[in-house]
């Protein structure tokens, strides 16, 4: 018996955040997969994101339920919770994979091809390897997969296309982490926020500039 699906982040909550984490998204290049065309044709120039979208609206959602527990499980593999912030599951990163990765966009269309053709042949690897799903696996079991696929580098000849599929995925999953307000804290940035006391720039930086 399958567990009920993760909860969803509200759809225009995840829009935004596709938005503001567009410009730190490194596109790597997935034609091998080949893209199909998509039916939607986006938002246009000028994004409502005051109003409230669901499914369906703007563009159909990508992945499937399956898909989405296959994708919770990776990402928080490749993002666990620790002493500093939480799991990238906790922060609904999924919600910002889907988002991206189904949007009609050129930029978008080659991670939608390679991002649901990676989950695939992840939950086989997982058959394979253990007869069970990705999602239900022990850690060391996602540990085995992800250590085949995780630098393309050194993969195996068998494993270089499930390599460029985790390094797009990965890549993904850390844009969306990091462009949170947990993501921000736990790299330490600080971002807009007023000093409560400043005695002005150090004397050396002063002198330095001939200030002094």
């Amino acid at each position: 018996m399958n567990p009920p699906p993760p909860k969803r982040l509200p759809r225009r909550e995840a829009l935004k955040w596709m938005l503001a984490a567009g410009a730190t998204i490194s596109l790597l290049d997935a034609r091998s997969f080949g893209a199909p065309a998509l039916p939607a044709t986006g938002y246009g120039l000028d994004a409502k994101l005051l109003e409230t979208y669901a499914a369906g609206d703007l563009w159909p959602l990508t992945l499937t339920e399956a898909q989405r527990r296959t994708a919770i499980a990776l990402g928080d593999v490749i993002i666990p919770a620790d002493e500093k912030s939480p799991a990238a599951s906790e922060l609904h990163v999924v919600d910002f994979i889907d988002e991206w990765i189904s949007a009609p966009y050129e930029a978008q269309r080659w991670h939608r091809e390679v991002v649901v053709a990676g989950l695939t042949w992840l939950e086989n690897e997982s058959a394979k390897r253990f007869n069970h799903s990705f999602a239900e696996l022990s850690g060391p079991q996602q540990s085995a997969i992800c250590d085949d696929i995780c630098y393309a580098p050194k993969a195996a000849p068998e494993f270089k296309t499930a390599a460029a599929f985790f390094a797009v995925f990965r890549n993904l999953t850390a844009s969306g982490f990091y462009t949170t307000p947990a993501g921000w804290k736990d790299v330490g940035y600080v971002g807009n926020v007023a000093l409560t006391h400043f005695d002005g720039p150090p004397p050396e930086v002063l002198k330095r500039l001939g200030l002094t």
